[in-house]
Protein backbone atom coordinates (compact mmCIF):
# COMPACT_ATOMS: atom_id res chain seq x y z
CA UNK A 1 0.00 0.00 0.00
CA UNK A 2 2.80 2.37 0.90
CA UNK A 3 4.45 1.54 -2.44
CA UNK A 4 1.34 2.51 -4.38
CA UNK A 5 1.02 5.77 -2.43
CA UNK A 6 4.60 6.67 -3.30
CA UNK A 7 3.96 5.94 -6.98
CA UNK A 8 0.80 8.09 -6.96
CA UNK A 9 2.62 10.92 -5.19
CA UNK A 10 5.46 10.84 -7.66
CA UNK A 11 3.04 10.81 -10.62
CA UNK A 12 1.07 13.74 -9.19
CA UNK A 13 4.26 15.74 -8.67
CA UNK A 14 5.34 15.17 -12.26
CA UNK A 15 1.92 16.19 -13.58
CA UNK A 16 2.00 19.33 -11.45
CA UNK A 17 5.42 20.22 -12.82
CA UNK A 18 4.25 19.63 -16.41
CA UNK A 19 1.10 21.76 -15.94
CA UNK A 20 3.10 24.50 -14.26
CA UNK A 21 5.65 24.52 -17.05
CA UNK A 22 2.89 24.67 -19.65
CA UNK A 23 1.20 27.55 -17.83
CA UNK A 24 4.51 29.34 -17.56
CA UNK A 25 5.12 28.84 -21.27
CA UNK A 26 1.67 30.21 -22.13
CA UNK A 27 2.17 33.22 -19.89
CA UNK A 28 5.58 33.84 -21.40
CA UNK A 29 4.16 33.54 -24.92
CA UNK A 30 1.29 35.87 -23.98
CA UNK A 31 3.71 38.39 -22.49
CA UNK A 32 5.93 38.14 -25.57
CA UNK A 33 2.92 38.65 -27.83
CA UNK A 34 1.83 41.66 -25.79
CA UNK A 35 5.29 43.18 -25.95
CA UNK A 36 5.46 42.53 -29.69
CA UNK A 37 2.07 44.17 -30.21
CA UNK A 38 3.05 47.11 -28.05
CA UNK A 39 6.33 47.58 -29.90
CA UNK A 40 4.50 47.29 -33.23
CA UNK A 41 1.99 49.96 -32.21
CA UNK A 42 4.82 52.18 -30.99
CA UNK A 43 6.64 51.75 -34.30
CA UNK A 44 3.46 52.58 -36.23
CA UNK A 45 3.22 55.86 -34.38
CA UNK A 46 6.81 56.91 -35.09
CA UNK A 47 6.96 59.60 -37.76
CA UNK A 48 9.91 61.05 -39.59
CA UNK A 49 9.32 64.24 -41.54
CA UNK A 50 8.95 62.41 -44.87
CA UNK A 51 6.57 59.84 -43.42
CA UNK A 52 4.50 62.56 -41.79
CA UNK A 53 4.18 64.40 -45.11
CA UNK A 54 3.24 61.24 -47.02
CA UNK A 55 0.66 60.36 -44.37
CA UNK A 56 -0.88 63.82 -44.63
CA UNK A 57 -1.03 63.56 -48.43
CA UNK A 58 -3.09 60.38 -48.03
CA UNK A 59 -5.32 61.31 -45.08
CA UNK A 60 -5.51 65.08 -44.66
CA UNK A 61 -9.17 66.15 -45.09
CA UNK A 62 -8.30 69.35 -46.99
CA UNK A 63 -6.49 67.31 -49.64
CA UNK A 64 -9.28 64.74 -49.81
CA UNK A 65 -11.87 67.50 -50.27
CA UNK A 66 -9.79 69.13 -53.00
CA UNK A 67 -9.54 65.81 -54.85
CA UNK A 68 -13.32 65.37 -54.70
CA UNK A 69 -13.73 68.89 -56.08
CA UNK A 70 -11.79 67.79 -59.15
CA UNK A 71 -14.18 64.84 -59.53
CA UNK A 72 -17.14 67.22 -59.19
CA UNK A 73 -15.90 69.42 -62.04
CA UNK A 74 -15.43 66.33 -64.20
CA UNK A 75 -19.08 65.57 -63.57
CA UNK A 76 -19.99 69.12 -64.62
CA UNK A 77 -18.10 68.59 -67.90
CA UNK A 78 -20.11 65.45 -68.63
CA UNK A 79 -23.37 67.17 -67.70
CA UNK A 80 -22.86 70.25 -69.88
CA UNK A 81 -21.35 68.30 -72.78
CA UNK A 82 -24.46 66.08 -72.85
CA UNK A 83 -26.48 69.10 -73.98
CA UNK A 84 -24.68 69.00 -77.35
CA UNK A 85 -25.02 65.23 -77.81
CA UNK A 86 -28.04 63.20 -78.99
CA UNK A 87 -30.77 62.32 -76.50
CA UNK A 88 -32.80 59.16 -77.22
CA UNK A 89 -36.04 58.78 -75.29
CA UNK A 90 -38.40 55.80 -75.56
CA UNK A 91 -41.96 56.23 -74.25
CA UNK A 92 -45.09 54.16 -74.24
CA UNK A 93 -48.67 53.90 -73.02
CA UNK A 94 -51.14 51.05 -72.43
CA UNK A 95 -54.86 51.28 -71.71
CA UNK A 96 -57.58 48.73 -70.98
CA UNK A 97 -61.25 49.60 -70.36
CA UNK A 98 -63.91 47.24 -69.02
CA UNK A 99 -66.53 46.56 -71.75
CA UNK A 100 -69.28 47.27 -69.21
CA UNK A 101 -68.10 50.90 -69.10
CA UNK A 102 -68.06 51.45 -72.81
CA UNK A 103 -70.69 53.88 -73.93
CA UNK A 104 -70.85 55.58 -70.55
CA UNK A 105 -67.24 56.33 -69.81
CA UNK A 106 -65.91 59.65 -70.94
CA UNK A 107 -62.44 58.08 -70.78
CA UNK A 108 -63.47 55.43 -73.30
CA UNK A 109 -65.38 57.73 -75.62
CA UNK A 110 -63.11 60.70 -75.45
CA UNK A 111 -65.84 62.71 -73.81
CA UNK A 112 -68.40 62.06 -76.59
CA UNK A 113 -70.67 59.68 -74.66
CA UNK A 114 -70.81 56.93 -77.29
CA UNK A 115 -68.50 54.36 -78.95
CA UNK A 116 -68.31 52.62 -82.28
CA UNK A 117 -69.31 48.95 -82.39
CA UNK A 118 -66.44 46.47 -82.50
CA UNK A 119 -63.97 48.88 -80.97
CA UNK A 120 -61.11 47.17 -79.04
CA UNK A 121 -60.95 47.29 -75.26
CA UNK A 122 -57.13 47.49 -75.36
CA UNK A 123 -55.03 50.29 -76.83
CA UNK A 124 -51.30 50.95 -76.69
CA UNK A 125 -48.67 53.14 -78.29
CA UNK A 126 -44.86 53.09 -78.38
CA UNK A 127 -42.64 55.97 -79.41
CA UNK A 128 -38.83 56.27 -79.70
CA UNK A 129 -37.54 59.74 -80.39
CA UNK A 130 -34.11 61.27 -80.60
CA UNK A 131 -33.25 64.95 -80.27
CA UNK A 132 -30.07 66.67 -81.40
CA UNK A 133 -28.98 70.26 -80.91
CA UNK A 134 -27.95 71.75 -84.24
CA UNK A 135 -26.91 75.23 -83.19
CA UNK A 136 -27.12 77.70 -80.36
CA UNK A 137 -24.80 80.32 -78.96
CA UNK A 138 -24.59 79.12 -75.35
CA UNK A 139 -23.84 75.40 -75.13
CA UNK A 140 -20.44 75.25 -76.79
CA UNK A 141 -18.91 78.19 -74.84
CA UNK A 142 -20.37 76.64 -71.68
CA UNK A 143 -18.58 73.36 -72.49
CA UNK A 144 -15.27 75.19 -72.93
CA UNK A 145 -15.87 76.95 -69.63
CA UNK A 146 -16.28 73.65 -67.79
CA UNK A 147 -12.79 72.60 -68.84
CA UNK A 148 -11.37 75.77 -67.29
CA UNK A 149 -13.38 75.03 -64.15
CA UNK A 150 -11.75 71.60 -64.01
CA UNK A 151 -8.31 73.19 -64.41
CA UNK A 152 -9.13 75.67 -61.64
CA UNK A 153 -10.09 72.81 -59.33
CA UNK A 154 -6.82 71.04 -60.12
CA UNK A 155 -4.73 74.12 -59.35
CA UNK A 156 -6.73 74.64 -56.15
CA UNK A 157 -5.79 71.07 -55.25
CA UNK A 158 -2.12 71.84 -55.93
CA UNK A 159 -2.35 74.96 -53.79
CA UNK A 160 -3.91 72.96 -50.96
CA UNK A 161 -1.16 70.38 -51.36
CA UNK A 162 1.56 73.00 -50.92
CA UNK A 163 -0.25 74.49 -47.93
CA UNK A 164 -0.60 71.13 -46.18
CA UNK A 165 3.07 70.26 -46.77
CA UNK A 166 4.18 73.59 -45.30
CA UNK A 167 1.81 73.13 -42.35
CA UNK A 168 3.09 69.61 -41.63
CA UNK A 169 6.69 70.82 -41.74
CA UNK A 170 5.95 73.70 -39.38
CA UNK A 171 4.02 71.52 -36.93
CA UNK A 172 6.67 68.79 -37.10
CA UNK A 173 9.40 71.27 -36.23
CA UNK A 174 7.15 72.69 -33.51
CA UNK A 175 7.05 69.27 -31.85
CA UNK A 176 10.83 68.97 -32.16
CA UNK A 177 11.54 72.41 -30.69
CA UNK A 178 9.04 71.94 -27.86
CA UNK A 179 10.72 68.66 -26.95
CA UNK A 180 14.10 70.42 -26.92
CA UNK A 181 12.69 73.23 -24.77
CA UNK A 182 11.59 70.63 -22.23
CA UNK A 183 15.20 69.50 -22.06
CA UNK A 184 16.34 73.08 -21.47
CA UNK A 185 13.82 73.57 -18.67
CA UNK A 186 14.63 70.20 -17.08
CA UNK A 187 18.32 71.08 -17.12
CA UNK A 188 17.61 74.40 -15.46
CA UNK A 189 15.44 72.77 -12.79
CA UNK A 190 18.16 70.22 -12.10
CA UNK A 191 20.78 72.97 -11.80
CA UNK A 192 18.59 74.94 -9.40
CA UNK A 193 17.95 71.83 -7.31
CA UNK A 194 21.65 71.16 -7.04
CA UNK A 195 22.17 74.83 -6.20
CA UNK A 196 19.54 74.58 -3.45
CA UNK A 197 21.17 71.44 -2.05
CA UNK A 198 24.55 73.16 -2.04
CA UNK A 199 23.19 76.19 -0.20
CA UNK A 200 21.45 73.96 2.34
CA UNK A 201 24.73 72.15 2.98
CA UNK A 202 26.56 75.45 3.38
CA UNK A 203 23.84 76.76 5.71
CA UNK A 204 24.07 73.67 7.89
CA UNK A 205 27.84 74.17 7.99
CA UNK A 206 27.30 77.78 9.05
CA UNK A 207 29.08 79.38 6.08
CA UNK A 208 26.04 81.11 4.48
CA UNK A 209 22.94 82.73 5.95
CA UNK A 210 19.38 81.36 5.75
CA UNK A 211 18.62 84.00 3.11
CA UNK A 212 20.72 82.12 0.53
CA UNK A 213 18.64 78.98 1.04
CA UNK A 214 15.37 80.89 0.67
CA UNK A 215 16.67 82.59 -2.45
CA UNK A 216 17.59 79.24 -4.02
CA UNK A 217 14.16 77.79 -3.15
CA UNK A 218 12.35 80.75 -4.75
CA UNK A 219 14.43 80.43 -7.91
CA UNK A 220 13.68 76.69 -8.13
CA UNK A 221 9.93 77.07 -7.65
CA UNK A 222 9.84 79.90 -10.19
CA UNK A 223 11.46 77.61 -12.76
CA UNK A 224 9.15 74.60 -12.26
CA UNK A 225 6.04 76.29 -13.83
CA UNK A 226 8.08 76.96 -16.97
CA UNK A 227 8.88 73.24 -17.17
CA UNK A 228 5.19 72.38 -16.74
CA UNK A 229 4.28 74.82 -19.50
CA UNK A 230 6.93 73.38 -21.82
CA UNK A 231 5.58 69.86 -21.32
CA UNK A 232 2.03 70.99 -22.03
CA UNK A 233 3.14 72.82 -25.18
CA UNK A 234 4.82 69.61 -26.31
CA UNK A 235 1.61 67.59 -25.82
CA UNK A 236 -0.51 70.18 -27.63
CA UNK A 237 1.94 70.25 -30.55
CA UNK A 238 1.72 66.46 -30.87
CA UNK A 239 -2.09 66.55 -30.87
CA UNK A 240 -2.13 69.33 -33.48
CA UNK A 241 0.19 67.41 -35.78
CA UNK A 242 -1.89 64.24 -35.35
CA UNK A 243 -5.01 66.13 -36.44
CA UNK A 244 -3.25 67.50 -39.53
CA UNK A 245 -2.11 63.97 -40.43
CA UNK A 246 -5.70 62.73 -40.17
CA UNK A 247 -5.11 60.42 -37.20
CA UNK A 248 -8.13 59.45 -35.10
CA UNK A 249 -8.11 59.26 -31.32
CA UNK A 250 -7.36 55.75 -30.08
CA UNK A 251 -9.08 55.07 -26.72
CA UNK A 252 -6.55 52.30 -25.99
CA UNK A 253 -3.67 54.75 -25.78
CA UNK A 254 -5.31 56.73 -22.99
CA UNK A 255 -3.19 59.76 -22.12
CA UNK A 256 -0.21 58.55 -24.13
CA UNK A 257 0.86 60.79 -27.03
CA UNK A 258 -0.84 60.03 -30.38
CA UNK A 259 2.50 59.89 -32.20
CA UNK A 260 6.24 60.07 -31.76
CA UNK A 261 8.33 62.44 -33.85
CA UNK A 262 11.74 61.20 -34.93
CA UNK A 263 14.09 63.92 -36.11
CA UNK A 264 16.12 66.93 -35.18
CA UNK A 265 16.02 70.63 -35.91
CA UNK A 266 18.25 71.04 -38.98
CA UNK A 267 20.03 74.20 -39.99
CA UNK A 268 20.87 74.29 -43.69
CA UNK A 269 21.51 77.88 -44.80
CA UNK A 270 20.26 78.57 -48.30
CA UNK A 271 21.55 81.31 -50.58
CA UNK A 272 18.55 83.01 -52.16
CA UNK A 273 18.29 85.73 -54.79
CA UNK A 274 15.12 87.68 -54.05
CA UNK A 275 14.38 88.75 -57.63
CA UNK A 276 14.80 85.21 -58.95
CA UNK A 277 12.64 83.86 -56.11
CA UNK A 278 9.81 86.27 -56.91
CA UNK A 279 9.89 85.36 -60.60
CA UNK A 280 10.06 81.66 -59.73
CA UNK A 281 7.02 82.06 -57.48
CA UNK A 282 5.05 83.76 -60.26
CA UNK A 283 5.86 81.01 -62.72
CA UNK A 284 5.17 78.00 -60.50
CA UNK A 285 2.63 79.08 -57.92
CA UNK A 286 -0.65 77.12 -58.37
CA UNK A 287 -2.44 80.03 -56.69
CA UNK A 288 -1.80 82.22 -59.77
CA UNK A 289 -2.60 79.46 -62.24
CA UNK A 290 -5.94 78.96 -60.52
CA UNK A 291 -6.65 82.68 -60.91
CA UNK A 292 -5.73 82.41 -64.63
CA UNK A 293 -8.17 79.51 -65.05
CA UNK A 294 -10.89 81.60 -63.39
CA UNK A 295 -10.24 84.43 -65.87
CA UNK A 296 -10.42 82.09 -68.87
CA UNK A 297 -13.61 80.51 -67.53
CA UNK A 298 -15.18 83.93 -67.08
CA UNK A 299 -14.31 84.83 -70.68
CA UNK A 300 -16.35 81.82 -71.77
CA UNK A 301 -19.20 82.90 -69.50
CA UNK A 302 -19.26 86.21 -71.39
CA UNK A 303 -19.50 84.21 -74.62
CA UNK A 304 -22.34 82.20 -73.11
CA UNK A 305 -24.21 85.41 -72.33
CA UNK A 306 -23.57 86.77 -75.84
CA UNK A 307 -24.95 83.52 -77.24
CA UNK A 308 -28.35 84.58 -75.98
CA UNK A 309 -28.58 86.93 -78.99
CA UNK A 310 -28.28 83.99 -81.42
CA UNK A 311 -30.97 81.55 -82.56
CA UNK A 312 -31.40 78.00 -81.29
CA UNK A 313 -32.00 75.19 -83.81
CA UNK A 314 -32.65 71.56 -82.90
CA UNK A 315 -34.05 68.51 -84.65
CA UNK A 316 -36.18 65.61 -83.48
CA UNK A 317 -36.66 62.28 -85.20
CA UNK A 318 -37.92 58.81 -84.39
CA UNK A 319 -40.61 56.22 -84.89
CA UNK A 320 -44.07 55.48 -83.44
CA UNK A 321 -46.12 52.31 -83.18
CA UNK A 322 -49.88 52.68 -82.40
CA UNK A 323 -52.36 49.82 -81.87
CA UNK A 324 -55.44 49.40 -84.02
CA UNK A 325 -58.73 50.72 -82.66
CA UNK A 326 -60.52 47.51 -83.74
CA UNK A 327 -58.22 44.88 -82.19
CA UNK A 328 -55.08 44.56 -80.09
CA UNK A 329 -53.09 42.40 -82.50
CA UNK A 330 -49.48 43.47 -83.01
CA UNK A 331 -49.82 42.70 -86.74
CA UNK A 332 -52.53 45.36 -87.19
CA UNK A 333 -50.62 48.25 -85.63
CA UNK A 334 -50.00 51.54 -87.38
CA UNK A 335 -46.32 52.55 -87.55
CA UNK A 336 -44.31 55.32 -89.10
CA UNK A 337 -41.48 57.83 -88.76
CA UNK A 338 -41.43 61.28 -87.21
CA UNK A 339 -39.11 64.14 -88.17
CA UNK A 340 -39.15 67.68 -86.87
CA UNK A 341 -36.89 70.72 -86.95
CA UNK A 342 -37.51 73.55 -84.50
CA UNK A 343 -35.90 76.92 -84.15
CA UNK A 344 -36.30 80.02 -82.06
CA UNK A 345 -34.74 83.47 -82.04
CA UNK A 346 -35.32 85.95 -79.21
CA UNK A 347 -35.71 89.11 -81.26
CA UNK A 348 -36.99 91.21 -78.36
CA UNK A 349 -36.58 90.29 -74.67
CA UNK A 350 -36.73 93.75 -73.10
CA UNK A 351 -32.99 93.75 -72.37
CA UNK A 352 -32.70 90.41 -70.55
CA UNK A 353 -29.75 89.13 -72.59
CA UNK A 354 -28.08 92.55 -72.64
CA UNK A 355 -28.26 92.69 -68.85
CA UNK A 356 -26.77 89.21 -68.59
CA UNK A 357 -23.89 90.22 -70.88
CA UNK A 358 -23.25 93.35 -68.85
CA UNK A 359 -23.19 91.28 -65.66
CA UNK A 360 -20.71 88.72 -67.03
CA UNK A 361 -18.41 91.40 -68.40
CA UNK A 362 -18.31 93.05 -64.99
CA UNK A 363 -17.46 89.69 -63.42
CA UNK A 364 -14.70 89.26 -66.02
CA UNK A 365 -13.22 92.61 -65.03
CA UNK A 366 -13.37 91.52 -61.38
CA UNK A 367 -11.47 88.29 -62.10
CA UNK A 368 -8.79 90.22 -64.00
CA UNK A 369 -8.41 92.65 -61.10
CA UNK A 370 -8.24 89.67 -58.74
CA UNK A 371 -5.50 88.10 -60.85
CA UNK A 372 -3.40 91.27 -60.76
CA UNK A 373 -3.90 91.49 -57.01
CA UNK A 374 -2.91 87.82 -56.65
CA UNK A 375 0.34 88.61 -58.48
CA UNK A 376 1.08 91.31 -55.93
CA UNK A 377 0.11 88.88 -53.16
CA UNK A 378 2.67 86.35 -54.42
CA UNK A 379 5.31 89.09 -54.52
CA UNK A 380 4.43 90.09 -50.95
CA UNK A 381 4.47 86.54 -49.59
CA UNK A 382 7.84 85.76 -51.18
CA UNK A 383 9.36 88.94 -49.77
CA UNK A 384 7.89 88.24 -46.33
CA UNK A 385 9.27 84.70 -46.29
CA UNK A 386 12.65 86.00 -47.47
CA UNK A 387 12.71 88.64 -44.73
CA UNK A 388 11.78 86.06 -42.07
CA UNK A 389 14.57 83.80 -43.28
CA UNK A 390 17.06 86.64 -42.95
CA UNK A 391 15.84 87.51 -39.47
CA UNK A 392 16.04 83.94 -38.15
CA UNK A 393 19.41 83.32 -39.79
CA UNK A 394 20.81 86.39 -38.05
CA UNK A 395 19.23 85.28 -34.75
CA UNK A 396 20.83 81.85 -35.03
CA UNK A 397 24.24 83.34 -35.69
CA UNK A 398 23.95 85.75 -32.77
CA UNK A 399 22.62 83.17 -30.31
CA UNK A 400 25.27 80.54 -31.09
CA UNK A 401 27.89 82.92 -29.71
CA UNK A 402 25.58 84.03 -26.93
CA UNK A 403 25.08 80.46 -25.64
CA UNK A 404 28.84 79.97 -25.45
CA UNK A 405 29.23 83.20 -23.50
CA UNK A 406 26.33 82.31 -21.17
CA UNK A 407 27.92 78.92 -20.40
CA UNK A 408 31.19 80.64 -19.57
CA UNK A 409 29.36 83.17 -17.40
CA UNK A 410 27.73 80.40 -15.35
CA UNK A 411 31.09 78.67 -14.89
CA UNK A 412 32.75 81.89 -13.70
CA UNK A 413 29.85 82.76 -11.36
CA UNK A 414 30.06 79.34 -9.69
CA UNK A 415 33.84 79.62 -9.38
CA UNK A 416 33.55 83.05 -7.79
CA UNK A 417 30.90 81.79 -5.37
CA UNK A 418 33.06 78.83 -4.37
CA UNK A 419 36.00 81.18 -3.83
CA UNK A 420 33.89 83.52 -1.70
CA UNK A 421 34.31 86.43 -4.12
CA UNK A 422 30.82 86.20 -5.66
CA UNK A 423 27.23 85.91 -4.55
CA UNK A 424 24.52 83.37 -5.11
CA UNK A 425 22.48 85.98 -6.99
CA UNK A 426 25.25 86.16 -9.60
CA UNK A 427 24.95 82.41 -10.17
CA UNK A 428 21.16 82.53 -10.46
CA UNK A 429 21.26 85.43 -12.89
CA UNK A 430 23.85 83.64 -15.02
CA UNK A 431 21.69 80.50 -15.12
CA UNK A 432 18.63 82.51 -16.14
CA UNK A 433 20.61 84.15 -18.93
CA UNK A 434 21.82 80.75 -20.12
CA UNK A 435 18.28 79.34 -20.23
CA UNK A 436 17.11 82.43 -22.11
CA UNK A 437 19.95 82.12 -24.65
CA UNK A 438 19.31 78.41 -25.27
CA UNK A 439 15.56 78.97 -25.64
CA UNK A 440 16.09 81.89 -28.02
CA UNK A 441 18.46 79.81 -30.14
CA UNK A 442 15.95 76.95 -30.36
CA UNK A 443 13.17 79.35 -31.29
CA UNK A 444 15.39 80.88 -33.95
CA UNK A 445 16.09 77.41 -35.41
CA UNK A 446 12.36 76.69 -35.44
CA UNK A 447 11.65 80.08 -37.01
CA UNK A 448 14.22 79.49 -39.75
CA UNK A 449 12.88 76.05 -40.66
CA UNK A 450 9.24 77.15 -40.57
CA UNK A 451 10.13 80.21 -42.68
CA UNK A 452 11.94 77.92 -45.10
CA UNK A 453 8.84 75.73 -45.37
CA UNK A 454 6.75 78.83 -46.04
CA UNK A 455 9.29 80.03 -48.61
CA UNK A 456 9.03 76.72 -50.47
CA UNK A 457 5.25 77.06 -50.44
CA UNK A 458 5.08 80.60 -51.77
CA UNK A 459 7.56 79.78 -54.53
CA UNK A 460 5.85 76.50 -55.45
CA UNK A 461 8.99 74.38 -55.12
CA UNK A 462 7.49 71.25 -53.48
CA UNK A 463 7.76 69.28 -56.73
CA UNK A 464 9.05 66.16 -54.96
CA UNK A 465 5.66 65.49 -53.40
CA UNK A 466 3.31 67.07 -55.95
CA UNK A 467 4.66 64.87 -58.74
CA UNK A 468 3.09 61.88 -56.98
CA UNK A 469 -0.29 63.31 -58.05
CA UNK A 470 0.71 63.91 -61.67
CA UNK A 471 -1.99 61.46 -62.77
CA UNK A 472 -4.64 63.96 -61.67
CA UNK A 473 -3.25 66.75 -63.85
CA UNK A 474 -5.31 67.46 -66.99
CA UNK A 475 -3.22 67.78 -70.13
CA UNK A 476 -4.29 71.39 -70.62
CA UNK A 477 -2.70 72.44 -67.32
CA UNK A 478 0.73 71.90 -68.90
CA UNK A 479 0.02 74.16 -71.87
CA UNK A 480 1.29 77.69 -72.43
CA UNK A 481 -2.04 79.27 -71.52
CA UNK A 482 -1.07 78.77 -67.88
CA UNK A 483 2.27 80.53 -68.06
CA UNK A 484 2.08 83.11 -65.29
CA UNK A 485 5.44 84.87 -65.40
CA UNK A 486 6.01 88.62 -65.27
CA UNK A 487 5.67 89.10 -69.02
CA UNK A 488 1.98 88.10 -69.35
CA UNK A 489 -1.32 89.60 -68.25
CA UNK A 490 -4.39 88.03 -66.68
CA UNK A 491 -5.48 86.36 -69.94
CA UNK A 492 -2.03 84.97 -70.74
CA UNK A 493 -1.17 87.53 -73.43
CA UNK A 494 2.19 89.24 -73.42
CA UNK A 495 2.18 92.63 -71.80
CA UNK A 496 3.05 95.61 -73.93
CA UNK A 497 6.03 97.52 -72.61
CA UNK A 498 5.01 101.08 -71.93
CA UNK A 499 7.49 103.68 -73.14
CA UNK A 500 8.43 106.33 -70.62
Amino acid sequence: MRKYLCILGTTGGVLALVVGAAAGTNESASATKTRTKSSSETASRRFTLDRAILTALQQNPDILRAKQEIERTKGVIIEIRAQALPHITPSGSFQWIDPNLRGGSSLATGGGGFTFPGESDVSYAIRVTGTQLIFNGTTYPAIRGTFFQRDSAYFAFRNTLDQVIATVKTQFYQVVVNKALIGVQEEQVQLLRSQLQDQQNRFEAGTVPRFNVLQAEVALYNQIPQLITARNNFRIAQLTLAKTLGLFFDPLRGENPPLEVVGEMPYNPRNINLADAIEFGKQRRPFLKQARANVLNQIEQVHVALGGFLPTISTTGGGEWVSSSLNSSWHDISKGWIAQVTGSWPIWDSGEVYGRVKEQRALLSETKITYDDDVRQVELEVQQAYSNLQQNRELIQSQEKNVEQALEAVRLAKARLDAGAGTQLDVLNAQVQLATAESTRLQALFGYNSSLAEFDRVTGTESTYTESFSGLAPHATRSKIYETGSGVDATGKHREKSSK
